[in-house]
């Protein structure tokens, strides 16, 4: 590319000047042991309420969550979720719920949780549900776009499972589709496709429910190391990886015609994985490297050369993650157009990126319509074929948080129905059971037992956090 196009392109652009500013010391969130499992996922998800980060955690696996003006130091003691046996590896909050986050751990379940709408008071050990259906541990969550209560997860068993939520049922199983470890999913934007990057090298196109491969690219990046794909607004693919020379690459596909990139860039030789987020009301994607001290961001156009180099923001400190803000929990009056939650060994740093404009008034230019918390379907429509693009809403008197209604998980009772029972004369002429009384004994039994589990968990969560206080006391008296 030459310079003269990169001139030429990025002058006519509203973005060029965008900059990045590290918020002030009292505005982070300190003294928190970011988690040190060796994953590459991002460790920090945040909403318009709260911030939550995957820590270290002693026998078994924690996160902490924060709301948002909660900075300053996290005393040792901060209540945690933590009923995983085992690290957690990747978190989720839902797009339409923003006190229900998600967890894959490398217990091979996935949870998911009920924030209470002012933050944590005591610890979290039971989510509102278990799904259980990996074989291997659970390295990637992500929740449908537009349809309530569908989950998506990725395990080490190289499997796809996308549950509803609202049933706890894992509906459909793409299990046959990747040969190797599954490096990410992106779903698109109206939850239709969803594509993948394998360490197969390949990137796959799928529709979920046809369970067919719809593209793919073999060789997108060329290098062993982790590449990246996400779809963007347009139904493009964007990725990140590596050449067979090591370099840092990042690339642009149409799935219709996958045999020739769109657009190709190397960056540089560094070693970490390129995470990049997306931003699909400007079109500009930002590259977090891990363990850079660098964000790059870059605006997507269809004009050569596509991918056009905006800027880069720099810091000291390498990046151990990165959480994203979603749209509707910026500050539109200080043209805030992205903000993330750098994640340090021992702190969380909200960064803000802003586009300087003298004027006051609501730049309508960079806030077009936005994602809303608001559902466009529901599970059962979605699993039934429906489509439907996010529902929008305007940023330009903000966003006022509502009431979140608390998610409900009805379980289906397997012994009520048949297999055949799809068609509904069928579901008509079921008999009711009457439960016989042994089995209301054994009801009674496991309910005593989880009971006692409970109690335990809790037990152990309290001597956790007595431990730490002892610590922090033994720590003082040493000093």
């Amino acid at each position: 590319m030459s310079g003269d196009t990169m001139r030429r392109v990025v002058r006519q652009s509203k973005f060029r000047h965008v900059f990045g500013q590290a918020v002030k010391n009292d505005q982070c969130y300190d003294d928190i042991r970011v988690s040190r499992v060796t994953w590459d996922s991002s460790f920090c998800a945040v909403n318009p309420r709260f911030v939550a980060i995957i820590i270290e955690a002693s026998g078994g696996g924690a996160f902490l969550v924060l709301p948002l003006h909660k900075t300053g130091r996290i005393d040792k003691s901060y209540p945690t979720v933590c009923g995983h046996t085992g690290p957690v590896l990747d978190i989720d909050w839902c797009p339409h719920n923003d006190q229900v986050i998600a967890s894959g751990s490398e217990d091979c379940t996935v949870m998911v949780w009920q924030i209470p709408e002012n933050g944590l008071t005591l610890s979290l050990t039971e989510p509102v549900v278990i799904l259980e259906g990996h074989s291997k541990r659970v390295g990637i969550v992500a929740w449908h776009p537009t349809a309530r209560n569908v989950l998506l997860s990725a395990g080490c068993d190289n499997a796809i499972i996308i549950w509803n939520v609202g049933t706890g049922e894992a509906l459909i199983n793409l299990d046959d589709m990747h040969s190797d470890m599954i490096y990410n999913v992106s779903w698109n934007r109206n939850g239709s496709l969803i594509c993948t990057a394998s360490k197969d090298k390949k990137v796959r196109v799928i529709d979920p429910r046809k369970q067919e491969i719809v593209a793919e690219k073999e060789k997108a990046h060329e290098g062993a190391r982790p590449m990246r794909a996400i779809f963007l607004a347009d139904g493009n693919v964007f990725t990140t990886g590596f050449s067979r020379m090591s370099e840092r690459q990042l690339a642009l596909w149409n799935p219709k015609n996958m045999q020739e990139p769109i657009a190709l860039h190397e960056m540089d030789t560094s070693n970490g994985v390129l995470l990049p987020f997306y931003d699909p009301d400007t079109s500009i994607i930002y590259l977090c490297g891990k363990g850079d001290s660098s964000i790059r961001y870059f605006e997507i156009t269809d004009e050569s050369p596509y991918v056009h180099y905006l800027n880069t923001f720099s810091s000291k400190e390498p990046q151990r993650g990165m959480g994203y803000m979603p749209k509707r929990g910026l500050d539109v009056n200080k043209c805030e157009i992205a903000r993330f939650f750098k994640l340090h060994e021992r702190k969380c740093e909200p960064i803000i990126m802003t586009v300087p404009r003298k004027s006051d008034l609501f730049q309508d230019d960079l806030y077009p319509d936005t994602a809303g918390p608001e559902a466009a379907l529901e599970a059962e429509e979605w699993f039934e074929g429906k489509n439907a693009d996010p529902v929008l809403i305007s940023l330009k008197h903000g966003y006022i948080p509502g009431k979140n209604r608390d998610l409900k998980v009805v379980k289906k009772n397997i012994l009520d129905s048949k297999p055949t029972a799809n068609k509904k004369c069928d579901l008509i002429n079921i008999p009711k059971k009457t439960p016989d009384t042994a089995s209301v004994q054994n009801e009674a039994k496991l309910d005593e037992i989880l009971k006692e589990i409970k109690s335990i968990k809790d037990t152990i969560c309290n001597q956790d956090e007595r431990i730490s206080k002892l610590e922090q006391q033994m720590a003082k008296i040493a000093a």
